[in-house]
């Protein structure tokens, strides 16, 4: 059994953070680093990206399982659960196959369904980079700049890249990612019902929640609630991590 890499800090009730695709722990760290003065917060590398193991299978299921094989490892019988985007994926997949583990579960700006193929630009774009002729992020950037117009995605992107043996590489698997990319944009397939309280952060200006989706996002989770943080995008934690934090500190002090 393959163990995710975490980072954990503070003390009180877990509260469990999951990021999303292309991404790392290091995308939450501005959660966790507030959170951790009233939780344990255990931040997490999904499998094929930071430092976890890489496996050609990103079934959300298989997906749920490693995050409970990594709270058994942990001794984490139960947690609040927190994702971003694919992270939100799979903690509603987590919530719903697993409910014991889960006390109140976080879902941050996505939905339980499948979404249009949109990262083929991204995912040629990085498989493009030709990292025998670069030796910086710059290098790289100018490279990936004719794939992926905004700088601010590029740079995101390019947290990926690190130094091994003074030559740079890609921590996440591009190869893999590129592979499970149409089990990434699938939707939930279950037909089970998560019955505990849970909150849906949306960007106000993102198009990843629509009132389309209410029907199974409420059928899904019955005790449900929204919250919009107005002036943001997809990337709401990191633009307004202020607000963010606070939607989510207000939610897990309420009584259930």
């Amino acid at each position: 059994m393959a163990l995710l890499n975490y980072q954990q800090s503070g003390e009180g009730e877990n509260l469990v953070l999951i990021h999303g695709l292309f991404g790392s722990l290091e995308n939450l760290n501005m959660v966790a680093k507030t959170l951790n003065q009233d939780f344990c917060v255990t931040n997490l590398d999904v499998r094929n990206h930071g430092l976890s193991f890489h496996e050609n299978n990103m079934e959300y299921p298989t997906l749920a399982l490693d995050i409970i094989d990594t709270l058994d490892h942990l001794n984490i019988e139960s947690t609040h659960l927190l994702g971003h985007s694919m992270g939100g994926k799979i903690a509603m997949q987590v919530a719903l196959d697993f409910p014991e583990r889960v006390n109140k579960l976080i879902v941050a700006d996505i939905s339980p369904v499948q979404y249009p193929q949109h990262h083929d630009h991204i995912i040629t774009g990085l498989q493009s980079i030709d990292l025998s002729k670069i030796t910086n992020r710059k290098q790289a950037d100018e490279q990936l700049a004719q794939y992926v117009d905004d700088k601010g995605v590029r740079q995101f992107l390019l947290r990926n890249l690190h130094k091994v043996a003074d030559k740079l590489a890609f921590k996440c698997n591009l190869s893999f990612i590129a592979q499970c990319y149409p089990q990434i944009i699938k939707g939930y397939q279950g037909s089970h019902v998560f019955q505990k309280p849970t909150l849906f952060i949306k960007g106000g200006d993102s198009d990843y929640i629509t009132e389309q989706h209410r029907p199974i996002i409420r059928q899904l989770f019955p005790h449900s609630k929204a919250k919009i943080i107005q002036g943001t995008g997809h990337w709401l934690h990191a633009e307004k991590t202020a607000a963010f934090n606070n939607s989510v500190k207000s939610f897990l002090s309420q009584e259930a």
